[in-house]
């Protein structure tokens, strides 16, 4: 994928580079700021990327300057039966060597947009964009774990596996899955102790984005 996707009169998507490592590794703080420092990718980890999978590796630029970015690999998993993994296990410690040329679905490691740049449809770009390369590579479709970002506000007063059924329910808007749910993403479980990450009370949903694109 060399192609280049206009967000805005300034902001362009396209396939990630040696060159945009460093500054994605600080995005990952930036986005990330209460993820556990084994689970952040740093520069290291997005040059392997680029070995193993370049065409699954996104950035969004303003310019030169990097304010977004999506790490993708190919992956075989159940969705009816889903067994459980963490994130570390998933991404191989950050390194993606447990992407499988032949996988079923395009996994979603992650998406990052910097909070300067966040309401200009950057993310829903990069789904978009998501959804034509795993229909390019024959995939089932797209499919991740989306971090209950929301559950913070609710850990006081409920467990997560009530939280995760009522924003499943359409009961409580979360601000990441249900925004998922949106762009047209199915909820299909709950992943718990998938990272550290005490925001989301260390789970996400399972959710899964069948193909649209003809191959």
């Amino acid at each position: 994928m060399n192609e280049i996707y206009q967000v805005t009169d300034s902001i362009i998507i396209t396939q990630t580079t040696a060159l945009h490592a460093k500054a994605l590794e600080l995005l990952q703080y930036i986005v990330f700021p209460t993820l556990a420092e084994d689970e952040i990718l740093h520069e290291a980890h997005y040059l392997k990327h680029l070995t193993i999978f370049p065409e699954g590796q996104l950035v969004a630029l303003d310019g030169d300057k990097v304010i977004g970015g999506t790490t993708t690999m190919r992956y075989n998993f159940d969705i009816t039966h889903p067994a459980h993994h963490t994130f570390s296990e998933t991404v191989a410690g950050g390194w993606l060597t447990n992407h499988e040329p032949d996988g079923e679905w395009l996994y979603g490691i992650d998406v990052s947009v910097h909070p300067d740049y966040r309401g200009r449809g950057i993310a829903k770009a990069f789904y978009e964009i998501r959804s034509k390369i795993a229909a390019d590579l024959g995939c089932r479709g797209q499919l991740t774990v989306g971090m209950l970002n929301g559950y913070y506000k609710y850990r006081d007063t409920m467990d997560i596996d009530t939280y995760y059924l009522k924003v499943k329910n359409h009961e409580i808007f979360d601000p990441t899955v249900s925004v998922q749910e949106k762009i047209g993403f199915e909820i299909v479980g709950l992943m718990k102790d998938y990272l550290n990450d005490p925001t989301c009370g260390n789970a996400g949903a399972i959710i899964v984005l069948e193909n649209k694109f003809k191959q």
